[in-house]
């Protein structure tokens, strides 16, 4: 693996004829987990379709295991968790996992194993669609799972979840990152930056910090990512 899993140079987005990213650059380095951290509206989903392939961009470079971002090469590479469900609730567990095998051509023991993975192998039989919010959560992050990709894209996974559910998912993303798995992870809660090997901190579309949540609180002079958040974008505004 590359010693940066993505690369993003210039990038720029416009939806509905407002840009939306404008000429972006950075970078996630390779077997850690980088957290995405910004308010809500801020384009942190746009900037996670723009790496995964599935966004047009306007102009720039996204580069994604040393491949174009969406390239065929990268079908089986990168594992991707939008923030609705994207699993179907009128079939059991196992049946969309054994689905999604096929669609990606890996082994059906893959099932058995991300199952472990997200604790949900007591859970094979049951239908999706009568599973809680953060069970078909679980279900999705298992269909990212199969074959093992290099690279997961996490769209705001956490949210809605409760707080011993949340820190269990942190602690899965770790041990994938340990496994040398990259974890791209976006989120809207401050609080889960300090969760994080690394951080991009965004705001209205633009990167304000890229650096260790130590190193951005000490830059800032403050004891937490959320105040240094907030004295980085007063700087960036000005006095007034």
């Amino acid at each position: 693996m590359p010693a940066d899993a993505v690369d993003v140079a210039a990038l720029t987005v416009v939806r509905g004829g407002r840009p939306v990213l404008t000429d972006l650059d950075l970078r996630v380095p390779a077997g850690q987990v980088t957290g995405l951290l910004g308010p809500s509206g801020c384009g942190k989903s746009t900037l996670l379709r723009s790496i995964v392939g599935v966004q047009r961009i306007g102009s720039g470079r996204v580069t994604v295991l040393d491949h174009p971002a969406g390239s065929r090469a990268l079908r089986r590479s990168v594992g991707y968790v939008t923030q609705a469900a994207s699993v179907y609730d009128d079939l059991s567990v196992g049946e969309n996992l054994r689905f999604f095998a096929r669609v990606l051509d890996v082994a059906d023991a893959e099932v058995g194993r991300v199952l472990e993975v997200v604790d949900l192998s007591d859970r094979r039989d049951q239908v999706v669609g009568a599973l809680s919010g953060g069970q078909r959560s679980r279900v999705s992050l298992a269909v990212a799972l199969l074959g093992s990709p290099p690279l997961l894209v996490l769209d705001e996974p956490t949210v809605g979840l409760d707080p011993v559910l949340r820190a269990t998912l942190w602690s899965l993303f770790h041990d994938l990152a340990d496994a040398g798995t990259t974890v791209l992870v976006s989120s809207h809660v401050m609080d889960e930056a300090e969760r994080c090997d690394r951080l991009l901190l965004m705001r209205e579309g633009a990167i304000i910090a890229d650096d260790t949540p130590g190193a951005i609180k000490e830059r800032a002079g403050v004891d937490d990512v959320e105040s240094a958040f907030l004295a980085l974008v007063a700087d960036a505004e000005g006095p007034r």
